[in-house]
């Protein structure tokens, strides 16, 4: 309760803070107040078009970020056993993490459809670190559990259940929660330049466009929202593969 009240006062301070704001501007163009955002948002959300905007970019970005943990977790097994691959694919961990988003999210966009595009972002931005996770994992399994298991001729599948998958498994826990983060902004990013049919990003370019603030911090808190909804679940649910 104590947690619960707190957080409370939290909310209620920062959204006077913004009615605040909102009144000291006094346009309701430049920043509405909580009040007509919320009023904005409760009639999108009364609406089937709302609801199938969000789940088709969830789906691409979920998409993303399945794909991109299973190419970075590969990529990852690969450089750690092999030193020549690891040499050799570098600078393109390298390349992708200098990069800035905007940059990949044009050149991609003349290559696939707007509806692929946030889908290969999002691919694009957790691989490298699911990749550099996974591969620091197996790195940092201790030399003297591998001889102990060498010494004993531990079967190949009993080696990795004991051995690498405890150093590898919280580091990949960890590529999970930061990954999802990553995946999220860059997806939604991707749909506000590509513009997809149904999407979260088409609809927040298309409010700034028609000058609809209280719709743009609408689809702005839906997205977070959304965000912080599923963050908490992959938690959840990698404290209970953890345990």
């Amino acid at each position: 309760m104590k947690r619960i009240l707190k957080n409370c006062l939290i909310a209620a301070c920062w959204l006077l803070l913004w009615q605040l704001g909102a009144m000291a501007v006094g346009s309701p163009v430049l920043l509405p107040s909580p009040w007509e955002t919320a009023k904005a948002f409760v009639a999108l959300a009364g609406t089937g078009f709302f609801w199938k905007t969000a789940g088709a970019t969830l789906l691409r970005v979920a998409a993303g970020f399945l794909l991109g943990m299973a190419a970075g977790a590969a990529l990852g097994i690969l450089t750690a056993f092999s030193r020549l691959a690891d040499d050799f694919l570098a600078p393109i961990r390298g390349i992708i993490k200098a990069t800035p988003v905007t940059s990949f999210i044009i050149l991609v966009w003349l290559w696939l459809t707007t509806t692929l595009t946030p889908v290969f972002i999002a691919f694009l931005m957790v691989t490298p670190i699911a990749w550099a996770n996974v591969r620091e994992g197996i790195l940092a399994v201790d030399a003297q559990l591998l001889e102990m298991a060498e010494v004993f001729r531990l079967p190949r599948a009993k080696k990795l259940r004991h051995v690498y998958l405890p150093s590898v498994l919280p580091q990949w826990l960890a590529a999970c929660t930061t990954g999802f983060g990553f995946a999220w902004k860059s997806g939604v990013a991707a749909e506000v330049i590509a513009r997809p049919a149904l999407s979260i990003g088409r609809n927040l370019y298309e409010s700034k466009l028609y000058l609809n603030t209280e719709e743009l911090f609408a689809w702005t808190a839906m997205v977070v929202l959304l965000s912080m909804l599923l963050e908490r679940l992959l938690v959840r649910a990698m404290r209970r593969i953890r345990k």
